[in-house]
């Protein structure tokens, strides 16, 4: 079972499995093919992770997630003045780090895979050379229209392709947005993608392709220089790891926060019946709302790169220390997030895209991997055919002061030298005595640590298939900005009503996120897929 936000790119992975690959060379596949048919969010100009689970019980964490330039420094957004500069970390050649993807393709296949990188890299490359005929679900991709699920699409995309012409060349026609039934042609792309083939991460990271990156970065005020890409690394670790109700969840140690915050929040809520509560009533809303916001505020202040920061992961995984948070949550009243501190007792101290991956030996693989924001900087160097990211702006360019997705974050995500951004990329699988049960993940900025937790205890708690599971409105807390968002349709007036007589303030978003999982039925051992609705350019394929 493949299940990606893009259907020709789930078409490559089942492609991949039927020739008889591994779900390891089907996911390095789709990664490739997403970079074509998946623009605006899948990359090989980006970074991320991949979660694995192989046959033999083993699990495995990639981590290939962008670093800052070696230039970079701890103020490089501010002014004079010390104020932050708007879009100064969001776009252009400024806001790019360096790129992770390639080598964490490569490094998967090599080590884990069973195909050849011209047998994984072919749809790709064919996807890119022959071009595709544009769906309504891939123009909305490419236009920020519709249900894209991001919470920072760009109203319009074409106008800032326009002021680029290599940009403008592959993705206008006639200077106009691309329409259903129009073929997206990238020969540059796929030029780009045939040197990679040929001579792996070298081409990207010490030949033509890095070079191209520099000279564009230099001629636009960016950091990035040729030591940036030779000194690139891609790290292998042990996944963070917990249980829920009997069911072990796999998922992403730092530098993402999403394993470990989605782990805090699991443990907070578990005693709570949220079952017989029911689902989205106003009492569970209370319960997960201020589990949430106590883990987001140990998310943004106490977690940042290992190899910079020594995180609290045996505190904020304890038991011990869930029991004591809940100690503090009021039974029917909201606590106020300027009450929720670090060092406050009890407390110590995009744009993405996702795909999961299961094959017939029981090798799964979630993947979560992405270019920041909508077409990350919306820059594109020379000939090379692919957007860089602007994955810059996942650091805390000034403490206290809020992000792209309003993340308030602290001094351990701060900006320097070599070290990967905070993430909340959260892709995650899950087992069930001993077997593999749910895999699954989502982009989304922020949301998608609660995107996941969400996809899961619809499942485990409150009986959803797995479709319902990814389709089921959804709510997020992430302490600040001190506001449950909620999509259309999330809660009833009634529970509405509730939750402000509890304190609570609420605010409508447009639905986010796009959960790409696979549930495995433990009576039969069938795969169910289910493909998000908030894109509905996906597909989960199975055979």
């Amino acid at each position: 079972m493949v299940v990606t936000a893009q259907h020709l790119a789930s078409e490559a992975g089942l492609q991949i499995l039927k020739e008889g690959g591994n779900a390891i060379d089907a996911a390095v596949a789709v990664g490739y093919a997403l970079a074509v048919v998946d623009p605006c969010c899948g990359n090989i100009g980006g970074g991320g992770f991949m979660t694995l689970h192989l046959a033999n019980g083993r699990n495995v964490f990639i981590n290939f997630r962008e670093r800052a330039p070696l230039k970079a420094s701890r103020n490089m957004y501010l002014d004079g003045a010390g104020n932050v500069v708007p879009g100064l970390s969001t776009r252009g050649y400024l806001a790019v780090g360096v790129p992770g993807t390639v080598l964490g393709l490569d490094t998967a296949l090599k080590q884990y895979g069973t195909m050849t990188r011209k047998q994984v890299m072919e749809p790709a490359i064919a996807l890119a050379e022959q071009g595709y005929v544009l769906q309504p679900g891939d123009v909305a991709i490419l236009t920020g229209g519709g249900r894209h699920g991001d919470l920072d699409a760009l109203s319009g995309p074409s106008e800032l392709f326009a002021q680029q012409p290599n940009i403008a060349s592959i993705f206008l026609k006639r200077g106009k947005a691309l329409k259903a039934g129009d073929r997206l042609v990238q020969k540059n792309l796929a030029r780009t993608l045939r040197l990679i083939e040929r001579d792996g991460p070298d081409a990207f990271y010490r030949g033509p392709i890095a070079r191209q990156i520099v000279r564009a970065s230099e001629r636009h005020g960016g950091l990035l220089r040729m030591t940036d890409f030779r000194s690139y690394t891609v790290e292998q670790s042990t996944p963070i790891e917990c249980d829920y109700h009997g069911y072990h969840v796999i998922s992403a140690p730092p530098p993402s926060s999403g394993g470990t915050t989605l782990c805090e929040i699991l443990n907070i809520i578990e005693p709570y019946p949220l079952a017989r509560l029911g689902f989205h009533s106003a009492q569970a809303t209370h319960d997960m709302v201020e589990a949430m916001r106590h883990a987001y505020v140990d998310r943004n202040t106490l977690l940042g790169d290992p190899d910079f920061v020594k995180a609290p992961l045996g505190m904020l995984l304890s038991r011990d220390y869930a029991a004591r948070l809940r100690e503090a949550i009021l039974p029917n009243r909201a606590t106020p997030s300027d009450q929720v501190k670090p060092g406050v007792a009890p407390h110590e101290g995009t744009n993405t895209t996702h795909y999961s991956i299961v094959d017939s030996k029981g090798n799964a693989v979630s993947t979560t991997y992405t270019l920041n924001s909508y077409f990350g900087a919306v820059v594109m160097a020379g000939n090379t055919g692919f957007f860089l990211n602007d994955e810059m702006d996942d650091f805390t360019s000034k403490s206290g002061v809020p992000n792209l997705y309003g993340l308030v974050q602290g001094e351990n995500n701060a900006i320097a030298p070599g070290k990967r951004p905070l993430s909340s990329m959260a892709p995650t699988i899950v087992t069930h005595n001993g077997k593999l049960f749910m895999v699954f993940g989502s982009p989304g900025g922020s949301r998608i640590i609660t995107i996941a937790l969400e996809t899961f205890i619809n499942v485990v708690d409150y009986g959803m298939n797995i479709q319902q599971a990814v389709d089921a409105p959804r709510f997020h807390h992430q302490w600040e900005p001190d506001v449950i968002q909620y999509e259309p349709l999330a809660f009833s007036d009634k529970t509405m009503a509730e939750l402000r007589d509890m304190g609570y303030k609420l605010k409508a978003y447009a639905p986010w996120g796009s959960a790409e999982a696979i549930l495995v039925d433990s009576a039969t051992g069938l795969l169910y897929g289910g493909v998000d609705d908030r894109r509905p350019g996906g597909a989960a394929m199975g055979y």
